[in-house]
């Protein structure tokens, strides 16, 4: 299956894009697109414990199961107030 994945803030930086298509086998969930790309990637690992991801524009968890075409976008912290 593919997906279109969407980086934000800063991660647009830490990868050198703001969007990519992946292709994840069948079954695939979130938690194994996190680590195909902390896999390529040692800064973008430093983030993942606190990212938010949404699936397609709703918020997931790591274990949320991914379909073909969905739309996966990984946000960075933010602070502020």
């Amino acid at each position: 299956m593919r997906v279109r994945v969407l980086f934000f803030g800063m991660l647009k930086d830490v990868v050198g894009r703001s969007n990519d298509s992946l292709e994840l086998p069948a079954g695939a969930r979130v938690g194994d697109l996190l680590e195909h790309y902390a896999a390529g990637s040692s800064k973008l690992k430093d983030y993942l414990p606190s990212l938010a991801i949404s699936v397609n524009q709703e918020y997931a968890r790591r274990d949320a199961a991914l379909n073909d075409n969905d739309e996966v976008a990984l946000l960075p912290p933010v602070s502020g107030g």
